[in-house]
Formats: structure tokens, C-alpha cells, sequence
């Protein structure tokens, strides 16, 4: 039996010095220490020896247990140590190499214009608000002028929530808001996202925005209102800007006008840019008409006001000569890098 253990001890301290992964060390373990191991088998029978062989083999093998501990204990550090260093070397990084250049973003054309327009108007000593997207038929609608039955409402392909609630159709609403909690003197600008059932094309989307402007206050006239817009159109296309004002019709003004510019390709003269007119509409504007005044708390007969709104989107187009409204939505990197 002392054979046997000498034979396990020098077989075990062999194979677990050759051991090149931690599987085989396990298998190893299982081999010479577990319950079917080759050590427990010989332990088993010691019950079979002598009262004087019985200490002497017992005590070898604690000493062939031991070592083998020793030597698994000792070969799984070797290993771990083997591990890591194949992984930092595998791993390793050369430092002078160049850096990966990160991508950096820039504004959206559509940003980038708003932030002039909104930098101009609060020059001219406007303030900037802002109202829900979700709004009551109220404020988009009646308020302004547009009850239930009117006909401008099948034009304006609303999305309702509900019979009382919709996305709004225009930042109007905002207006509305302001003059019902603020007396006069009113001068804001309120830009914001605007939502209509319209199906996607080159010039339509379901989402798109608007900026609208109003002033409230004593004296107003339709004067105050076109040396505005002639200011801010020259500080956004330049001090050589033609605009051509033209008579309209909105519920919520009295009188009402659409505003041209004069093409920047042709100077009035026609061309495929201004589809051969020689001007190109930017946006709608008139003096507040008094019953939206009176549904605000506003005294049209002490008061009076004017108001502007433009799309966000088209002023953009004009300006960069984008013949496609769906590029400002289809994040592709190689449209938004142009800007």
C-alpha cells in the first residue's frame, strides 16, 4: 500500500505540472481526490491493515493529499497567471497610434433658421413662448375666431384626440393664451412643432412648424405691421429684399394679406425657382380681428394688434433652395452635412 501512494503522489505531482487549463486540472482533482479518486480507493482499505501499519500509512497519506492540494493549488495559479498575461498581450494597446476622430454634429437647417429668426424678432424687442401641442378645440379654433361650422376648419385636416381636444394646427393657440392671462402691451414670437393630416410629399408633411407673431397695444396699425415684416425679411434674406404685400382672408384678422418675397434667382422677372411668378409667398400676417380681442378680455375698442405666421419649413427651403421638405426628416448624414 505504501507502494501505491508513493506511485499516486509521483503520477499526480507529474500530470498536474503538465496540466495546460483549468479543465484538465479539474479532471486531475476528480482523478486523485474525488470519491472514486484513486487516493480515497486506497484509504478505503486501510481498514484491512494492522494497528502498527495502520498510523504509518494513514499518516502518508495525509502527507500524498496534501501535496497533491499543494501542487492543484499551485499549477490553477500558474495557470491564471499564464491567462492573463496571453490577455494583456492579446489586449495590448500601442499608444502612439492616432486616436479615432469623432464624428461632431452641427444645428439642423431647420435650427439654424430659427435661431436667426428668433434672434431678430427679440431684436426688435419681442419675446419668445411656447403652449402645449396638445391643445382644446377652444384655443385652436374657436377663440380664433373659427367655430365648429366654419369652413375653414375642412381645410385645416385636423387630428382630433377627441370632439374637445386635437393637435394643434397652428402655434395661434399660444396667442390666445397669452392675451387671456397678459394686458397689453403684447410683442411675442411662438414657434413650435404644428400637426395636420396631410400625406407626406415634396411639399406636405404631417409634422412641420410654424413661427406666429403677435402685438397687442394701443394705436397698432397696418403700418407697425409692414415696416416689421420688411425689417425682419431684409435681416434674413438681405437689405435687398423686395416684399409684396397681397390681399387675403383669415378668420382671426381684419383686413388680411399674404406677404411675397421677391425671387432671388430671377429680381421679379420669373423662373423655374419662382415657378415663372417672380415672387415667392413666405407667409400670412393682418391686423387682430376684434372679436378675437373680445374672446381674450382685450377691449378692441382701446386696443388693436397684428399678427404674422410663417412655416418654419418653407422659410428654410427658400433659403437654401431645398426643393424637398422630406430631406428635413430622413437624417441622412450626407443631406445634414451640407449645413
Amino acid at each position: 500500500m505504501k507502494q501505491q501512494l508513493e506511485a499516486i503522489r509521483d503520477n499526480a505531482v507529474k500530470e498536474l505540472a503538465q496540466a495546460k487549463g483549468q479543465q484538465v486540472l479539474e479532471t486531475l482533482r476528480v482523478k486523485y481526490l474525488g470519491k472514486k479518486g484513486e487516493l480515497t480507493s486506497i484509504l478505503k482499505q486501510m481498514g484491512g491493515l494492522s494497528a502498527e501499519e495502520r498510523p504509518v500509512i494513514g499518516q502518508l497519506a495525509n502527507q500524498v493529499r496534501s501535496l497533491i492540494e499543494e501542487e492543484l493549488t499551485k499549477r490553477a495559479a500558474e495557470l491564471k497567471e499564464q491567462a492573463q498575461q496571453a490577455r494583456l498581450e492579446q489586449e495590448r494597446l500601442d499608444v502612439t497610434l492616432p486616436g479615432k476622430r469623432r464624428e461632431l454634429g452641427a444645428k439642423h437647417p431647420l435650427s439654424i433658421v430659427l435661431d436667426e429668426i428668433k434672434e431678430i424678432f427679440v431684436g426688435m424687442g419681442f419675446e419668445i413662448v411656447d403652449g402645449p401641442e396638445v391643445e382644446y378645440d377652444y384655443y385652436n379654433f374657436e377663440a380664433l375666431n373659427i367655430p365648429k361650422n366654419h369652413p375653414a376648419r375642412d381645410t385645416q385636416d385636423t387630428f382630433y384626440i377627441n370632439d374637445n381636444i386635437v393637435l394643434r394646427t397652428q402655434t395661434s393657440p399660444v396667442q390666445v393664451r397669452v392675451m387671456e392671462k397678459t394686458q397689453p402691451p403684447i410683442r411675442i414670437i411662438s414657434p413650435g412643432r404644428v400637426y395636420r393630416s396631410d400625406a407626406v410629399d415634396a411639399t406636405h408633411s404631417p409634422l412641420f412648424h410654424q413661427i406666429e407673431g403677435l402685438v397687442v397695444d394701443r394705436g397698432i396699425t397696418f403700418a407697425h405691421l409692414k415696416d416689421t415684416l420688411e425689417t425682419f425679411v431684409k435681416r434674413l434674406y438681405g437689405e435687398d429684399s423686395v416684399v409684396r404685400f397681397r390681399p387675403h382672408h383669415f378668420p382671426f384678422t381684419e383686413p388680411s394679406a399674404e406677404v411675397d418675397v421677391q425671387c432671388f434667382n430671377c429680381h421679379g422677372e420669373g423662373c423655374r425657382l419662382c415657378k415663372g411668378e417672380g415672387w415667392i409667398e413666405i407667409l400670412g400676417c393682418g391686423m387682430v380681428h376684434p372679436k378675437v380681442l373680445s374672446n381674450c378680455g382685450i377691449d378692441p375698442e382701446v386696443y388693436s394688434g397684428f399678427a404674422l405666421g410663417m412655416g418654419l419649413e418653407r422659410v428654410v427651403m427658400r433659403r437654401y433652395n431645398i426643393d424637398d421638405l422630406r430631406l428635413f426628416y430622413e437624417n441622412d448624414i450626407r443631406f445634414l452635412k451640407q449645413f
